[in-house]
């Protein structure tokens, strides 16, 4: 049986353990495709042992590289990519919603598919967890933390930006993981009066503040900018916390559910016949068998 690995959209702590493990059992029977679906379409397809997938296992980002492929959702690249998979007797996708449709297009055209949900954005429709939530959440939750106490300092007031896309998950479980003043989750949350009270009594108090907005909302600059016409005696900083989220090292957690994920898309592919998605709902992990 050969078997084909690709990673795709933006990258996960925990994607290389799925990796490592996956090669750990199919040894060189596995392949990979570099940087994701671009590299199904280029048939840019190596041994897995090429990238040196047990050295990274604990690290972030993925040994075999990511990209966003908008090819891939043209007629033409799909059906480069689809001959190209053809070759392979099953293909694991590891990724988000997109990666998902793609997936999902493969399979319905005949190719035998397991994804693996992967994006710290935990947006994944079929899943309530994917890879690399519990690890952005973490070192958001790190990057508060490390940067309050010069805030204090200061009497400052600090507004942090978190990654999710359309997803309010990250922000909301980091406002739950460090007491933040005042949360933007959307843009009704939006209050400028009501944000300027509270920083403004935290400052007579002799107190830092702290503000936390999702990504995609408004800059934070433009927050800065018309809380100081309010209050023009404190200090603003803007922290966009960003690619942290990303590159941080897997949590202990996210490694043990890289090593499940990885696990049941194996015994998917060796003791079935089935597509599946292997996904974690309602606190434990199971697979949502297709056909073929």
């Amino acid at each position: 049986m050969k078997i084909l690995v690709l990673t795709s959209g933006g990258d996960a702590p925990g994607m290389n353990m799925i990796l490592a493990t996956l090669y750990k059992h199919f040894g060189n029977n596995i392949y990979a495709c570099k940087a994701g679906f671009k590299g199904l379409i280029d048939n840019d397809i190596l041994l897995l042992s090429d990238f040196l997938p047990l050295e990274h296992a604990k690290e972030a980002g993925s040994c075999i590289k990511c990209s966003r492929c908008l090819e891939f959702i043209t007629d033409e690249g799909f059906n480069k990519g689809l001959t190209n998979a053809k070759k392979y007797d099953v293909l694991v996708v590891l990724g988000g919603n997109g990666s998902y449709k793609g997936c999902s297009r493969l399979n319905e055209n005949g190719m035998r598919t397991i994804f693996i949900p992967a994006t710290i954005d935990n947006d994944v429709t079929i899943s309530d967890y994917s890879m690399g939530y519990h690890t952005a959440i973490d070192a958001c939750v790190k990057t508060i933390k490390n940067i309050m106490p010069t805030m204090e300092a200061f009497n400052r007031c600090a507004i942090f930006e978190t990654m999710g896309r359309e997803s309010s998950r990250i922000a909301k479980c980091t406002s739950a993981g460090y007491p933040c003043d005042y949360v933007i989750l959307n843009k009704n949350d939006i209050n400028y009066k009501k944000m300027a009270q509270i920083i403004r009594e935290k400052y007579i108090q002799g107190h830092a503040s702290c503000i936390l907005i999702k990504e995609k909302i408004v800059k934070t600059q433009t927050i800065i900018k018309n809380l100081k016409s309010i209050l023009p005696e404190i200090e603003f900083k803007s922290i966009i916390i960003g690619y942290v989220q990303r590159g941080s090292s897997p949590t202990i957690i996210e490694l043990e559910y890289a090593k499940t994920f990885a696990k049941l898309a194996i015994n998917t592919i060796t003791k079935t016949n089935y597509s599946g998605a292997i996904v974690y709902k309602k606190d434990s992990f199971d697979v949502i068998y297709k056909n073929k």
